[in-house]
C-alpha cells in the first residue's frame, strides 16, 4: 500500500494511524481528493477512487496495532478499541454453548448488528473470528456508522472488514506462549505462512497455517471479587456482597422444608447431618460468607479451546482486464471441560434407603419428621463431576472471483463464496428427569436399597433398569445409578452460506468540480441451517437442564445497489465539497422487499480541515435462529392484568422461532470532522458524533411482557388472538412468546481520535489516542449507559479510552498502551424497600500493557508482553463482566521469523 493512500480513509486524522501501519507513515494530507495513488476499495463505500474522503467515519487498525498485547484472535485485538464491546470472548462465554467464541460488537448493540466481512465478502466464520489466521491479516477497516446501503443487512452499528495480505511474499513463522500471574490460562501455539509470485509476477500464491492451544483459567478464588453479587437483607435493602453462597443448595445437600425455606442443615459426605456454617448475614436463599457454595464458584475464568487454521489463496492476472483469484480456508475449534454443576431440588421421603439412623435421629431432633426437600449441587457425578460441555466446530470456506479494469477508470468485481460451519456439541452429566426422580425415591427391601417403583410386585409402573441413587452427602453416587439417572444431550448442526455478487464502478463523466464516481452492483445470498441430528433424550425433552432444540430452515435474498459521488466545489487549496448517496433494494424470500439508503457530504477546507455528515437508513434481517428455532417449553409465574393482576404461579410458555418476523430498521446520523495541521506534519485529530435509533428490535418477550401487551391492545379480549389460552377455571394456562419485533434501541455518543507520528534520528515514534463517550444507550426504555455490572445485558461504561505509543528502529521495538474503562453503577435494580443497591458504585479501571521486540540477524524477532501490568482487580461480579479485565496480569513471549 503506497504512502499517499492513507488519505483514502475517512479524514486524514483517522488514517494516519501512528504506528499501526508503517506504510502510512508519510501520508500526504494535501493529496486528499486528488485521485493519486493506487485505487482500493474503501470499506465505507462501494466507490473505488484514490483520494476519496468518505462521509462515513472509518478507522483503520493496522497489522502493528493488531499485534499489541499479543491477543489470541482478531476479535480480542479489536476489543481493545473503545468503540467495541467485548461481548463474546473466552472470558465472557464460560457457561454457554458459544463458549470460546470471539465476535465483533460495535457500540455494544450485540454482534448481530455488526456486519463482519472478509475482503469485502460475507463469510460463515464471522460468528467467531477465531476462524481467521492472524498471520495473513493486513489490516482491519472499521466503519463506525450505518452502512447497509453499501454492504447490506446487519450493518446497523457498523462494518468490520478484515483485509487479507493477499500479496505477501516470503516466509513468516512464529512460536508463542503465555500464562497468567496465577499460573493458569496457559496457552501456546505456532503459525507459518509462505507467499510467492510466479509467471513473471502475474501469478501469486499464499498458504498459511496456525495452531493454538489455550488451557483456560479456572482459579476464580485467587482473583478478587469474582464470588460477589447482590444480596438482599431482611429489611429489603439490596447490597453488594463479597462472597455469596446458597443456603438452599449445597454440595452435600441442603435440607429444606416443603416451602423451600432452609433449615440451615446439610448432609456431610458420610450421610450424617450437620449445621451449615453461615456468613455474616443470611436471608432467604443466600448467605454472605460462610462455607457454602454457589454455582458460579465452579465456572472458569476463561474457557479453554484448541484451534487449528489453514488458508490458501491463488491469483493470476491474464491482463489488466482480467484477474482470477480463489481461496480456501479451514478452521477447527474444539474443547471439553466442566461447565457448572446441576442443581436439583428433590423430595426425600422419611423411609429413604440412604437415610441412616443417625441422620433420622438428627432430623427428628430438628423437628423434621416427614418428607423434606433436598437442595443439591451435583459436583460428584462420575469422573467429570459436573455438567461437562464438549464441542467441535469445523468451518470450511471456499471462494472464487474475477476482477479487472477497462476504459481507464472502470473496474469490475465478480465473486462466489461458499461456507459451511458444522457444530458438534454435547452437554454431558445431565439428569434424565424421570429416571432421576425414580432413582432418588428408593427404599430398603430386605436391607437392600431398591427403587420404590420396583418395591411392590403388584404395581404396573415397574422399571427393572432403575438403580437407587444416593445424593445424601457427597461422593456416594454409584456407577450403576449414574448410568441410569444421567445422560448426555447433544446435537450436530450445519450452517451453510452461499454468496455471490458483482459490482461495477467508474467515472462516466466530469462536472465542473471533477469527475462523477458511481458504483452499481448486486449481491445474492442463500442461508440455511440444518440440524443433522439431536440426541434421543432431547427429542422427547427428557433431560434437565438442557434439551437441544432442532433448528431447520433457510432463506435467500436478492439485492441491488447503487452509489454516486458528486463533486460540487473544487477550489484548490481553499475548499472542496462532495456529496455522496447510496441506495439498496433487498428482496427477502421470507419478508419481501425493503429499501436502505444513505446521504452524506464532505467539505475539505484549506487542505487541513475535513467536515463530514451522513444520514442513513439501515436494516438487520432476522437470523435463521430467530426465524426457525424449534419450540421449547418453559414454566414461570405471571400476573394477570385481566384479573386485577392476580398472580398465576405456573404458566407454560412456548418459545422458538417466528417465520413472520420483519427486518429491524435503523436510522443513523453521524456528524464530525478531522483536522490535520500542515504546520505540524504527522499530527491528526478527529471527532464524530453518532446517533442510532433502531426500531422493531427482535427479542423474546417475557411472560409478563406478552400478557401486558395483550392487555394494552385488547383489554376486553382475554384470549388475545390465540397468544394465550385459559383453563376451565379461567386462569392463564399457556402463552406463546416466540421472537417478535417488539423493542426499540437508541444510542448516541462521541468518538475522538488523536494521532501523531514522527521520525527520530534513530527510528520512528508513534502516538495514538482513541476515545468513545456514550451519552445514552436506551434499550426498550431502560437507560444502560453508565451501568457497568456484568449482570446487566448490554452494560456499557460511558467512557472508554485507549492510548498507545510505539518506538521502532532497526534493532528494537517498544510498545506501551493504557486502557481506561470508565466506572458507573452495578445495576439500576431497586430492592423491595424501593432503594437502590447499597455499594453499587464501580470505580473506573486503568490498565497498562507493555511490549518489547528485539531483532537479530537472519530475520528473527524475539518478543515479550505483559498485559494488565499492575494487576488491577476486577469489580464485584457474580458471573462475568465484559467491561473489565478478569484475568489479571498476563505474560506472553515468543519468537517470529520473517525472510
Amino acid at each position: 500500500m503506497k504512502s499517499n493512500q492513507a488519505v483514502l480513509y475517512v479524514g486524514a486524522a483517522l488514517c494516519a494511524l501512528a504506528g499501526s501501519m508503517p506504510a502510512m507513515a508519510q501520508d500526504n494530507t494535501a493529496g486528499a481528493g486528488s485521485g493519486s495513488g493506487s485505487d482500493i476499495i474503501v470499506t465505507g463505500s462501494r466507490i473505488q477512487r484514490g483520494g476519496f474522503d468518505l462521509p462515513t467515519p472509518t478507522t483503520v487498525i493496522g497489522e502493528e496495532e493488531l499485534r499489541l498485547g499479543d491477543r489470541p484472535s482478531i476479535a480480542q485485538a479489536l476489543n481493545d478499541i473503545p468503540q467495541f464491546r467485548p461481548t463474546s470472548t473466552p472470558a465472557t462465554t464460560t457457561g454457554n454453548t458459544n463458549s470460546g467464541a470471539s465476535t465483533a460488537d460495535l457500540r455494544g448493540l450485540a454482534p448481530v448488528r455488526t456486519l463482519t466481512l472478509l475482503n469485502g465478502h460475507r463469510f460463515t466464520g464471522s460468528n467467531d473470528l477465531n476462524t481467521i489466521p492472524q498471520n495473513v491479516v493486513k489490516r482491519v477497516d472499521v466503519v463506525t456508522g450505518g452502512a447497509s446501503a453499501a454492504w447490506g443487512s446487519g450493518a446497523v452499528a457498523g462494518v468490520v472488514n478484515i483485509i487479507l495480505d493477499d500479496e505477501m511474499t516470503g516466509w513468516k513463522a512464529g512460536l508463542g506462549t503465555g500464562i497468567s500471574s496465577r499460573g493458569d490460562g496457559a496457552r501456546y501455539g505456532g503459525d507459518v505462512a509462505w507467499g510467492t509470485k510466479f509467471a513473471d509476477g502475474r501469478g501469486h500464491f499464499i498458504v498459511a497455517g496456525e495452531y493454538q492451544k489455550d488451557r483456560g483459567a479456572f482459579d476464580r478464588a485467587s482473583r478478587p471479587n469474582l464470588a460477589s453479587g447482590v444480596f438482599q437483607r431482611a429489611n429489603g435493602q439490596l447490597v453488594m456482597a463479597d462472597d455469596l453462597n446458597f443456603t438452599i443448595l449445597n454440595r452435600g445437600g441442603s435440607i429444606l422444608n416443603l416451602t423451600a425455606s432452609p433449615y440451615n442443615l446439610v448432609f456431610n459426605p458420610d450421610g450424617s447431618i450437620g449445621p451449615l456454617p453461615l456468613g455474616s448475614e443470611s436471608f432467604g436463599q443466600l448467605t454472605n460468607g460462610g462455607s457454602g457454595q454457589h454455582v458460579y464458584d465452579y465456572l472458569s475464568v476463561s474457557a479453554p479451546y484448541e484451534r487449528l487454521n489453514g488458508f490458501a489463496r491463488a491469483s493470476y492476472e491474464f491482463s489488466p482486464a482480467l484477474k482470477v483469484w480463489a481461496h480456501a480456508s479451514f478452521n477447527q475449534m474444539k474443547a471439553d471441560f466442566g461447565f457448572f454443576p446441576d442443581t436439583p431440588v428433590a423430595v426425600i421421603m422419611p423411609d429413604n434407603a440412604f437415610l441412616t439412623q443417625t441422620a433420622k435421629n438428627q432430623l427428628a431432633a430438628a423437628g423434621i419428621t416427614g418428607p423434606f426437600l433436598l437442595g443439591r449441587i451435583l459436583d460428584d457425578v462420575g469422573p467429570n463431576k459436573i455438567l461437562n460441555y464438549s464441542y467441535t466446530r469445523r468451518n470450511i470456506e471456499t471462494a472464487i472471483g474475477l476482477e479487472g479494469s477497462f476504459g481507464g477508470t472502470w473496474k469490475y468485481d465478480v465473486y462466489y463464496n461458499h461456507g459451511e460451519l458444522r457444530n458438534d456439541q454435547t452437554l454431558g452429566n445431565q439428569r434424565i428427569t424421570a429416571n432421576f426422580n425414580k432413582a432418588v425415591d428408593s427404599i430398603l427391601v430386605g436391607g437392600v436399597p431398591t427403587c420404590r417403583v420396583n418395591a411392590d410386585a403388584s404395581t404396573t409402573n415397574d422399571d427393572a433398569a432403575c438403580k437407587p441413587l444416593n445424593i445424601l452427602g457427597n461422593g456416594n453416587i454409584s456407577d450403576a445409578a449414574r448410568a441410569y439417572a444421567f445422560g448426555d444431550g447433544g446435537s450436530v448442526s450445519t450452517t451453510k452460506l452461499d454468496t455471490a455478487g458483482f459490482s461495477l464502478s467508474g467515472q462516466p463523466f466530469s462536472l465542473w468540480a471533477g469527475p462523477i464516481d458511481i458504483a452499481v452492483g448486486g449481491d445474492f445470498r442463500w442461508e440455511e441451517f440444518v440440524t443433522n441430528s439431536t440426541d434421543d433424550f432431547s427429542k422427547v425433552r427428557a433431560l434437565t437442564p438442557l434439551n437441544f432444540a432442532p433448528t431447520n430452515g433457510g432463506f435467500n435474498v436478492k439485492e441491488f445497489f447503487g452509489e454516486i459521488n458528486l463533486p460540487l466545489l473544487n477550489a484548490e487549496g481553499v475548499a472542496k465539497l462532495e456529496l455522496n448517496g447510496a441506495a439498496r433494494y433487498s428482496d427477502y424470500s421470507n419478508s419481501g422487499g425493503i429499501w436502505t439508503w444513505k446521504g452524506g457530504a464532505t467539505l475539505r477546507l484549506v487542505n487541513d480541515i475535513l467536515l463530514r455528515a451522513v444520514y442513513s437508513r439501515d436494516i438487520r434481517s432476522p437470523s435463521i435462529a430467530e426465524l426457525f428455532t424449534g419450540r421449547a417449553t418453559n414454566i414461570a409465574p405471571v400476573n394477570d392484568p385481566y384479573r386485577n393482576n392476580a398472580q398465576v404461579p405456573s404458566v407454560t410458555s412456548f418459545t422458538g422461532g417466528n417465520p413472520n418476523l420483519n427486518p429491524e430498521t435503523s436510522n443513523t446520523l453521524t456528524l464530525g470532522g478531522s483536522y490535520s495541521p500542515s504546520f505540524v506534519p504527522g499530527l491528526r485529530f478527529s471527532v464524530d458524533y453518532y446517533k442510532i435509533d433502531i426500531k422493531g428490535v427482535i427479542i423474546t418477550p417475557t411472560n409478563q411482557q406478552v400478557v401486558d401487551r395483550c392487555f394494552a391492545e385488547l383489554p376486553t379480549d382475554d384470549l388475545c388472538g390465540g397468544v394465550l389460552t385459559r383453563g376451565a377455571n379461567g386462569a392463564i394456562e399457556t402463552l406463546n412468546r416466540t421472537f417478535t419485533n417488539l423493542a426499540q434501541y437508541k444510542t448516541d455518543g462521541l468518538d475522538l481520535e488523536l494521532a501523531y507520528r514522527t521520525a527520530l534520528k534513530s527510528g520512528a515514534l508513534n502516538l495514538r489516542l482513541l476515545a468513545t463517550h456514550v451519552f445514552s444507550l436506551n434499550l426498550a426504555g431502560q437507560e444502560i449507559a453508565g451501568v457497568v455490572g456484568g449482570d446487566t445485558p448490554f452494560s456499557t461504561p460511558k467512557w472508554r479510552v485507549t492510548g498507545m505509543f510505539g518506538y521502532e528502529d532497526d534493532t528494537i521495538g517498544l510498545d506501551g498502551r493504557v486502557r481506561y474503562v470508565g466506572g458507573g453503577i452495578y445495576s439500576r435494580q431497586l430492592g423491595p424497600n424501593g432503594q437502590p443497591i447499597e455499594g453499587r458504585e464501580i470505580s473506573a479501571r486503568t490498565y497498562v500493557d507493555l511490549g518489547a521486540r528485539f531483532k537479530i540477524e537472519g530475520g528473527f524477532t524475539f518478543f515479550m508482553n505483559v498485559n494488565n501490568l499492575f494487576d488491577r482487580d476486577p469489580p464485584k461480579a457474580q458471573y462475568v463482566n465484559p467491561n473489565y479485565d478478569v484475568m489479571g496480569r498476563y505474560y506472553s513471549a515468543g519468537v517470529k521469523l520473517n525472510f
